[in-house]
């Protein structure tokens, strides 16, 4: 498949700190992205990298096969941005804005904007002085959104929403990726990273610590398992598989972590006295707290 977004052994430093070290990735087309990461974890250096608004100070990043340095003019024209620390003009509303955008992009930009505007529950007319900072996030990722980018690049999108607007949002964001469109989402919360993306790259302190599917870190993450034994059984006299780990004896009720398959813990417990068992879901958080450690 490929790579819309392409980065190598990207550094960038300013002075003496350092943003990021040695960055290794890639970000086929038509993929929803993650990008995660706790807060100074080097994320948004990166964003900034691939929108050439900074320039690397060692390696390369690539948009569209195209230099984020060089080509940065050609990159935005087909890209979608909503950054962390989004500011507007006091003066500025949705439709004054979807008109300058407009012009800036060559394009009449107003019937799919008031279409969005609408979908967001976002007065038009609101100068951005008089707008909550949920409405100016709002306003961000209606202009992010309106000309449909081949990608688009959201830092932190969320933080001013309802659970509501999270919602409608993420169904924007599944309608551009099944019609072929990238989404990189950057956040530091796992939860919106996991119901969304298929792929997560995971930063910390500038470094890359992780690359890989939702799917492989599921399979690894460990799974709480609840174990009730049956009357007659001699507990002292169950040997323990070393792919469980058994943290709380209670009478009859085991508790324990599974650090191995499900399908192991099934043929293991086929054949045991037991007299119910129950596997939970894969407990990604604390697979992520070990790479922040």
């Amino acid at each position: 498949m490929m790579s819309l977004i392409s980065v190598d052994n990207l550094t960038k430093r300013y002075g003496r700190r350092t943003g990021v070290v040695g960055l290794d990735f890639n970000v086929p087309a038509g993929a929803m992205f993650g990008f995660l990461g706790p807060n100074g974890a080097g994320k948004t250096t990166t964003i900034r990298v691939l929108l050439g608004f900074l320039r690397p100070t060692g390696g390369k990043a690539g948009v569209f096969g195209l230099n984020t340095w060089r080509d940065s003019a050609r990159i935005k024209a087909e890209v979608g941005y909503v950054p962390g620390d989004l500011r507007f003009y006091p003066w500025l509303t949705c439709k004054s804005a979807l008109k300058i955008f407009g012009q800036v992009r060559g394009r009449d930009l107003m019937p799919a904007g008031a279409e969005l505007s609408q979908d967001f529950d976002l007065d038009p007319d609101v100068r951005v002085r008089s707008m909550s900072r949920g409405m100016r996030q709002k306003l961000g990722l209606i202009l992010a959104l309106v000309h449909e980018p081949r990608l688009l690049v959201l830092d932190e999108p969320t933080a001013s929403l309802d659970p509501l607007m999270q919602k409608k949002l993420y169904d924007h964001l599944r309608s551009l990726v099944s019609a072929g469109h990238t989404v990189f989402f950057s956040s530091h919360t796992l939860s919106e990273v996991e119901q969304l993306c298929d792929h997560v790259v995971i930063l910390r302190e500038g470094k890359l610590v992780a690359d890989e599917t939702l799917e492989n870190l599921r399979a690894r993450a460990r799974r709480d398992v609840t174990i009730v034994w049956q009357d007659s059984v001699k507990l002292d006299a169950v040997t323990v598989p070393g792919f469980i780990d058994v943290y709380e004896r209670h009478n009859r009720q085991w508790s324990a972590s599974l650090t191995g398959s499900a399908t192991e813990l099934i043929r293991w417990g086929a054949q045991q006295p037991i007299e119910d068992l129950t596997i939970g879901q894969p407990d990604l958080a604390r697979l992520f707290e070990q790479y922040y450690e």
